[in-house]
C-alpha cells in the first residue's frame, strides 16, 4: 500500500553548515526488503539474500517474482535494461564475490561476473562516465577477516572489462563513525558526488573522488527517513531516491532539494 507522506523537514548538514530538504514521497510495504531496492522508470525491484520482488511505483502492487540460490545479494541498480546485483559469500571467510545480471523485465538471471577473492566484500555497483566503481568492504564483526578492520574497505575503478584503474579508502573519520560495519550502498549523483549508506544508521553520506591522494573526501551527511542498505537514484525524477527501512520491510521514497 502506497502512504505519501506531505511533510517536508530541513535538515542540518554536517561538515558544510549548509542546509538541504528532504521530503518524503512516498513509502511501501515490502516484505523482501531486507537487503537493498533497485529502480527503474516504471518499477521497482525489492531485494534480500536470494530473492528479487518487482513492485510497480504507481501503487506498490507485485507483478514479478525472482527466487535463486545466491548467499547474500547486496545491492542492485538498473542500467541499460539490465538489474546489476552484487554478491557475495557473507559471512563466509575468505570473502567472495560476484555481480549477478538479470533482465529487469522478466527478472531471468542472464549473466555474471565473478571477482572471486578480491579486495574485501562486494556491495554496491555503479557506473561513471562509462566506467564502473563498486564498493569492497571489511568489517569488524563475525565475519571479520584476520587483521583487518573497516579501514581496508575501498572504492574500486574499473574498465567496462572489470580491469582495475584506480582506488580509493574512506576517510579515517567515516571509518570511525561505520565501525563495526561498513558502507552497504552507494551510487553517483548527475554531479560526479558518491551518496553512500552505511550499514544501519539512518544517514547518506556525500562524498567526492579527490583531485590528488588515496582518500575519498566527506564533504556532508544528510539524514534520511530509512537505516542504510542499499540506495538507488531515481534517474527519471531529479533529486529522487529510494532506499528501505528493514526493521519494517518498507521501501521509502524521498526527494533531496
Amino acid at each position: 500500500m502506497k502512504k505519501i507522506l506531505l511533510l517536508g523537514y530541513t535538515l542540518l548538514m554536517l561538515h558544510t553548515g549548509h542546509a538541504q530538504k528532504v521530503i518524503e514521497l512516498a513509502r511501501f510495504s515490502a516484505p523482501n526488503a531486507t537487503q537493498a531496492v533497485a529502480v527503474d522508470s516504471l518499477y521497482f525491484y525489492a531485494i534480500s539474500n536470494s530473492k528479487i520482488v518487482k513492485h510497480r511505483k504507481s501503487d506498490g502492487i507485485v507483478v514479478k517474482e525472482y527466487t535463486g540460490s545466491f548467499k547474500h545479494l547486496n545491492s542492485g541498480i538498473v542500467l541499460d535494461e539490465k538489474l546489476y546485483c552484487a554478491n557475495t559469500n557473507y559471512p563466509e571467510l575468505p570473502m567472495a564475490s560476484s555481480l549477478e545480471i538479470f533482465d529487469p523485465e522478466t527478472l531471468e538471471h542472464i549473466g555474471t561476473h565473478s571477482f572471486g577473492m578480491f579486495v574485501g566484500s562486494f556491495t554496491w555497483i555503479d557506473r561513471w562516465k562509462d566506467d564502473w566503481y563498486l564498493m569492497f568492504v571489511h568489517y569488524e564483526n563475525y565475519a571479520q577477516e584476520r587483521g583487518k578492520g573497516v579501514e581496508y574497505s575501498s572504492l574500486v575503478w574499473m574498465d567496462p572489462q572489470f580491469r582495475q584503474q584506480g582506488a580509493w579508502v574512506l576517510p579515517k573519520t567515516l571509518v570511525e563513525r561505520l565501525r563495526p560495519e561498513s558502507i552497504s550502498g552507494g551510487t553517483f549523483s548527475k554531479d560526479g558526488k558518491l551518496y553512500l549508506s552505511p550499514h544501519h544508521f539512518e544517514e547518506i553520506y556525500v562524498l567526492q573522488i579527490p583531485r590528488q591522494g588515496y582518500e575519498l573526501e566527506w564533504l556532508q551527511t544528510i539524514p534520511v527517513p530509512f537505516e542504510g542498505q542499499g540506495i538507488a537514484w531515481d534517474t527519471h525524477q531529479e533529486g529522487v531516491m529510494w532506499g528501505i527501512n528493514r526493521k519494517k520491510r518498507e521501501v521509502v521514497c524521498i526527494k533531496i532539494q
